[in-house]
């Protein structure tokens, strides 16, 4: 009874290093971001539209955008997508400007309900142009330049790579509009398609495309409660013979 909870202990405490080992954002190797909160994988790199050498630049339409990431195969994984972006109120979208997130046109989205604004805010921890409580900021955006940004410019942000100041595609549209994340200000907008056709896309798989690898002292731990229940059970079955004879 004692190794049975022994055991039981160890193994719990497996699980707390395995889940303390976690983060928001984690390197999962390969080029792969595994957001724990969203539960999707992200490529490392924001603009592998161009890395690639799939478009020159890594700026397009729409609908290219949506083609190349369902056409997608990295790391052996299909079925990318862009990112998509629900109601932030759970319920519909409502496109009244806003600074604080309480819409979807908004700065400031915290809400998971926005994969791309809470990329931004939450995982990269970025500021966007304008105050919660109104107001603007200082040095917002990719490159941290504020309103002296160069549009289209490029920075290494945390574990992303190539992170572009300029708009990023949704997989949500609506006739001639989308919903678009704006990286150069932090602003997730309604953009009407016929206004500026291109923009940028990155793409994500849902769920955690790579198989989670125990730590080394995670193994060992386990290793170490499954040797305690062999050897209680072997002291269990040495008992019972010498009861028999």
């Amino acid at each position: 009874m004692k190794i049975n909870k022994m055991a039981s202990a160890l193994a719990l405490a497996g699980g707390l290093l395995s889940g303390a080992a976690q983060a928001s954002l984690v390197d999962r190797g390969g080029g792969m971001l595994y957001d724990d909160v969203l539960n999707v994988t992200w490529l490392q790199d924001a603009n592998y539209a161009k890395t690639s050498g799939y478009d020159a630049d890594g700026a397009m339409t729409w609908n290219a955008a949506k083609s190349w990431a369902a056409g997608l195969i990295y790391g052996g994984f299909s079925d990318w997508r862009l990112p998509t972006a629900k109601p932030v109120n759970g319920v519909s979208f409502n496109f009244q400007f806003t600074d604080g997130g309480e819409t979807d046109w908004s700065s400031n989205i915290l809400s998971p309900a926005s994969e791309l604004s809470y990329m931004y805010y939450v995982n990269l921890g970025l500021i966007g142009a304008y105050r919660i409580s109104g107001g603007v900021n200082e040095n917002f955006g990719v490159t941290g330049t504020g309103w002296n940004m160069g549009w289209g410019q490029q920075a290494d942000i945390g574990l992303v790579r190539n992170l572009q100041n300029d708009g990023y595609f949704t997989n949500i549209g609506f006739d001639t509009n989308v919903v678009l994340f704006n990286a150069a200000m932090g602003i997730q907008v309604f953009q009407d398609l016929r206004d500026a056709n291109y923009f940028r896309a990155w793409a994500v798989h849902d769920g955690d495309v790579v198989a989670t690898v125990p730590e080394p002292g995670t193994l060992a731990l386990l290793g170490l409660a499954l040797s305690c229940l062999a050897s209680s059970r072997r002291k269990r079955v040495a008992s019972n013979l010498k009861a028999a004879a």
